[in-house]
């Protein structure tokens, strides 16, 4: 059978995160998570993607990294030059999603810019929010990953919410399950307000 409701992700993080997050929350039918690896080779499929006449709705998930304006004026590109209109200047906080063209065979198409929209950053910010409220624990990580001596920290600001995340999930009683698993086990909430905003972008898009 044709793949009529596709997904294309970054890398396999975002895939098993959002498999995860869809079976913890009865999310929506998706034939199909494609891992492109990286930006790149995403923007480089998507408008391969967009032409083919098999599939009938069309999800992008990217990382906005440090320049979330750039990010989404390379899609916004991308989709005018496919054909579509009223393409929005900026992302939609809820999530942009465009309807089918009334000509040609152009896909439902739905832009999710990690980790809200709006902001910078990456998945691993997006999956900050799920850490439990309150957590002196969480505090405790926060904390240690800031006070590691300059000539000790072998990472940039930009990767500094992976070293947090991944640093919560090793201090847990099973220590160090994948991002995706770490969301079943519940070391990950999967029912905080910012899944529900990602998870009504899923369903408005694959209805």
């Amino acid at each position: 059978m044709a793949d009529k409701k596709v997904l294309l992700v970054e890398g396999i993080d975002d895939e098993k995160v959002f498999e995860h997050l869809c079976r913890n929350r009865g999310g929506p039918l998706i034939d199909t998570i494609t891992v492109c690896k990286n930006v790149e080779q995403l923007l480089k499929h998507f408008p391969i993607r967009l032409k083919q006449s098999d599939i009938t709705s069309l999800g992008v998930v990217v990382d906005a990294d440090d320049k979330p304006t750039s990010r989404w004026q390379s899609l916004r590109d991308r989709l005018s030059e496919a054909g579509y209109k009223d393409i929005p200047d900026k992302p939609l906080l809820d999530g942009t999603i465009l309807d089918r063209p009334s000509e040609g065979i152009l896909p439902r198409v739905g832009i999710w810019i990690m980790p809200d929209n709006r902001n910078t950053g990456i998945l691993e910010d997006f999956l900050l929010f799920l850490v439990p409220d309150g957590s002196k624990l969480f505090t405790h990580v926060r904390s240690s990953v800031a006070t590691i001596p300059p000539e000790e920290r072998r990472f940039g600001p930009q990767a500094e919410p992976k070293a947090i995340i991944h640093t919560w999930l090793a201090w847990q009683k099973d220590p160090g399950k994948p991002l995706g698993t770490a969301i079943t086990a519940k070391f990950l909430d999967p029912n905080v307000p910012q899944v529900d905003v990602l998870m009504s972008w899923l369903d408005r898009l694959f209805e």
